[in-house]
């Protein structure tokens, strides 16, 4: 299935706290490298939440796969997945590689409808997955029986990423991808993911400084970086725990759906997330 290509015109979000991006303008064909560069705090992470269909656009508009935003979020997401992104799909860092690639599986199973699948399609698609992450679990200090916080960054990347490529997406969204990583990682990390656009998929990662190569989305300047993570505090954010991403249609979450117009509502966090975001404001 070919890579899910990306148009927006003067997207933006505005939260609580005022505008989060705006005025921003994306044209990439299906299996590019988009990097998202922009400053800590300027709206780099909900941009990239936005576009996977995980936080609601106020303005502008918006396609993915075909799938207009904010109208069809659900659909952007059956088609997208999330790499590492701090916040929302951290891994347990108690688990190790093997537990983390199975329960991966098992969740995509029940996302997808609880379809049957042989054990050795399971086996397949995880290792065509690593072999694309290009994580050699030969090369860990326990194989597969390592856990996570014994992971090198780039390692925990790689593992991040190869989790995100068992759904099969069109589109895979990374965040902050050169944090906390030496020049001759980031490079790596990079090479990377051109190996996972080359392959079909289109990729869109957060960053501080693009590659010459990528196709560049700039945010500018607004704040800090708690400015992100206080705006996907207030707002509902779906990860791939909650989303039911099979259903482009009207996927329905624990307290939302689509209206009647196939109008996207939904709201994943529930009563409580609900109430917490509201004392976070008071």
């Amino acid at each position: 299935m070919p890579g899910a290509g990306i148009t927006a015109e003067r997207l933006g979000m505005a939260g609580p706290r005022g505008p989060v991006f705006e005025d921003v303008d994306v044209q990439a064909p299906p299996g590019s490298l988009v990097a998202v560069e922009g400053p800590s705090g300027s709206g780099r992470t909900c941009l990239l939440l936005a576009l996977t269909g995980r936080m609601r656009v106020t303005s502008g508009t918006a396609r993915v796969g075909g799938h207009p935003l904010p109208k069809k979020m659900a659909a952007v997401r059956a088609v997208s997945a999330l790499g590492p992104v701090p916040g929302v799909t951290d891994l347990d860092p108690a688990l190790t590689v093997a537990e983390q690639l199975r329960e991966r599986s098992l969740l995509r199973r029940y996302l997808r409808g609880w379809r049957l699948e042989r054990n050795t399609e399971r086996q397949a698609r995880i290792r065509a997955a690593l072999d694309l992450a290009g994580l050699d679990p030969d090369t860990l200090t326990r194989g597969l029986r390592t856990t996570v916080r014994d992971l090198e960054r780039l390692e925990e990347l790689r593992l991040g990423v190869a989790l995100a490529l068992l759904d099969g997406p069109r589109l895979l969204a990374v965040d902050d991808l050169d944090m906390k990583l030496s020049d001759a990682e980031r490079a790596s990390a990079w090479d990377l993911l051109r190996t996972v656009a080359d392959s079909g998929v289109t990729v869109l990662a957060v960053c501080s400084q693009a590659p010459p190569d990528a196709l560049v989305v700039r945010t500018g300047a607004r704040g800090t970086d708690k400015d992100d993570k206080a705006v996907m505090d207030d707002e509902a954010v779906t990860d791939d725990k909650t989303a039911t991403g099979g259903k482009t249609d009207g996927a329905t979450e624990a307290d939302g759906g689509t209206d009647a117009d196939g109008e996207d509502t939904t709201t994943v966090k529930g009563d409580a997330d609900d109430a917490l975001a509201e004392a976070r404001r008071a």
